[in-house]
Parts: C-alpha cells; sequence; structure tokens
C-alpha cells in the first residue's frame, strides 16, 4: 500500500500506467481512506484501466461488474439457486423449512458479494455504471457506504476488511449524488501531448521515437475537430501497434487513409477526416515536430 501520492504515482508508473498528480492523488486517498475512487470522463481515457492497474500493482484479484441496461440485484450481487432448491424439496425425506431452503449453500454469490467475502480484499471494478438502470444505483449504496449486503433471507454480510472499489462512467447519463456522494470523485480527461507521449513509451515501448511523436500530434489534432467521438487514448495505442505492424517509420496519407478505422469509429468521421483534413494535419504533424 503506498505511504505517500509520489509513491503511489511511482507504483502505477511501474505497471504501465502514466496517472497525472490529480488521479494519484485521488487513487491514493482512495485506498487510504478506503473510500469508492468515482471516475468520470470520454470513452478510452484509460478510468477500466485504472483498476486493472491498482489490482495488479497490489497483487489483489480483480472482480468486475459490467454494467449494462437491465442489469439488477441477481446479476450484480447473489441469487438463490432455485433449480437446486427444488431438486432438494423433491428428494428431501423430511419436510424442509425455509431456513434449510435459504441457507448459504443455495446461494449463488456474484460479484458485489464476492467482493465483500474474498481475502485480500479484491478491487472491485463496478465499469460504466451510466449504462445501468437508474433505480440499480439505490442497491449498491449500503455497498458503497457500509460495504455490507443484506440479504433478507439470511441477514447482512459485511466485508472483514473493505474491497477496493472503482466505478467508471462513461457520463451518457448523470449519476445520482447519492451513489457520487461516497466516492472520491475525479474526472479522467483525455492526456496532455507530454503525458499522451509518455504513455505510449510505457505501452508501445518497440514505437520509434519519431513516429511516437507524429502519433501523438496527429491524434491531439485530430480531438481539435468536430467529431461525433474523439479518439482515445486506448485508440492512440491500437494506432501505434497497427503502424507498427505495418513496418512504418513515419506517417503519410496513404497509411494514414488506410488506417483510419483504427482510430475512428463512425463512417461520418472518416468522412469528415480522410482526404484534404487528414493531409492539413499532417502537414501541422511535420511542422510541429520538426519545430520541437
Amino acid at each position: 500500500m503506498p505511504t505517500s501520492i509520489d509513491e503511489c504515482a511511482g507504483q502505477l508508473l511501474a505497471q504501465g500506467y502514466v496517472a497525472e498528480r490529480e488521479l494519484a492523488t485521488a487513487a491514493f486517498l482512495a485506498l487510504r481512506l478506503q473510500r469508492p475512487l468515482f471516475l468520470e470522463g470520454e470513452p478510452g481515457t484509460g478510468k477500466t484501466e485504472i483498476a486493472k492497474t491498482l489490482a495488479a500493482m497490489l497483487g489483489r484479484p480483480l472482480l468486475r461488474l459490467q454494467c449494462y441496461e437491465g442489469l439488477d440485484m441477481a446479476a450484480a450481487a447473489y441469487e438463490w439457486n432455485y433449480a437446486r432448491q427444488m431438486l432438494e424439496i423433491k428428494t428431501a425425506d423430511a419436510k424442509l423449512s425455509a431456513d434449510d431452503l435459504f441457507s448459504r449453500r443455495f446461494l449463488i454469490p456474484r460479484a458485489l458479494l464476492q467482493a465483500l467475502e474474498l481475502p485480500g480484499p479484491p478491487v472491485l471494478l463496478i465499469d460504466e455504471l451510466d449504462r445501468a438502470d437508474e433505480p440499480f444505483e439505490a442497491f449498491l449504496l449500503e455497498v458503497l457506504s457500509e460495504f455490507q449486503l443484506t440479504i433478507p433471507e439470511l441477514g447482512t454480510i459485511k466485508a472483514a476488511e473493505p474491497p477496493i472499489v472503482v466505478i467508471t462512467s462513461n457520463r451518457t447519463r448523470e449519476i445520482h449524488d447519492a451513489v457520487k456522494r461516497r466516492c472520491l470523485y475525479h474526472w479522467v480527461d483525455f492526456p496532455d501531448a507530454a503525458r499522451e507521449l509518455e504513455i505510449l513509451r510505457q505501452r508501445v515501448p518497440g514505437a520509434p521515437e519519431a513516429l511516437a511523436r507524429q502519433v501523438v500530434a496527429f491524434i491531439q489534432g485530430l480531438r481539435m475537430l468536430d467529431l461525433y467521438k474523439l479518439p482515445g487514448v486506448a485508440e492512440t495505442i491500437e494506432w501505434s501497434r497497427a503502424l507498427l505492424e505495418l513496418n512504418a517509420v513515419a506517417l503519410d496519407p496513404q497509411t494514414v487513409q488506410q488506417t483510419l478505422g483504427v482510430l475512428l469509429k463512425y463512417q461520418d468521421d472518416i468522412a469528415r477526416v480522410q482526404g484534404s483534413e487528414a493531409a492539413r494535419l499532417l502537414e501541422q504533424v511535420r511542422a510541429q515536430v520538426h519545430h520541437g
């Protein structure tokens, strides 16, 4: 467990995660204060990756609850094994009581309950909470504030040691204040050019320095355009790997044209960039890199 912000940033960096000072501070405080960390920001800016990195950094298991529309407690926390209960009723010699049927052996734990019971404790990633229906947030409040879960048939199960909780949201809708109040909050923005270049050095160490600088400058330029979906850091890393596979040592119009689908995921955005816009960005990149 890190004992300072600098140590936390260094441990994250050792795992290949280049954290800005504010994020390193939020992560450090979340660990020390045993509070959930709530991360909002554009897709592809490294929100999910921070949970994976914290798990690797601390040597803890990672439990991931991927949120989606219609997610309920049966999928997120626990459910009863009704098929096994019915079989037990049919095969039991004596009459079974409700206490027998709703005992622990019939309970199927899901991510939230597992996070409270695993030793360690684990890192619990509640990913893309904004995808879940708003009422689901109410189910989380007990877990986030008390690190416990009340099961009507069994009682309350409380974590011996609080799990490390990371919640992410792409902000497709607002998350309720009741959830945010129980967490430490940080907005994860697109990195500036210097930090994005350092991220590339960490994540794609085989990329030539000149190519990495051109890639970062081009993508920084793309983010200035009015696109439906701006490329995130994940796309920066993926594009760099793709360019290496094509043995590219520098950006050129043909290579950019042929690989835009790695960066942009909507045809309207590709149509907006390809051709003259891509050529303009390339000229801008060459001027920046040459000047730098």
